[in-house]
């Protein structure tokens, strides 16, 4: 898998599941901690520095989990 397919299936993954919550503050966190998991994830299988990848991660899932509205 390359980086740029690794990351593509992330940011999709994290689009997805960064609208969990009713208000923003909730979607920033569950979208943070998804994004830092993720980000480590996909750090790690392609050979990158997990720690770096979950901060990237994290930082991209909180913004998208905060300026995403919730599903009703």
């Amino acid at each position: 898998m390359t980086r740029k397919t690794a990351f593509g299936m992330a940011l999709g993954l994290l689009t997805m599941l960064s609208a969990c919550g009713y208000d923003p503050g909730t979607r920033a966190v569950t979208g943070g901690l998804l994004g830092a998991g993720t980000g480590a994830g996909v750090a790690a299988v392609t050979g990158g520095r997990p720690a770096t990848g979950a901060l990237i991660g994290g930082g991209v899932g909180a913004v998208g989990g905060a300026v995403t509205s919730p599903r009703f």
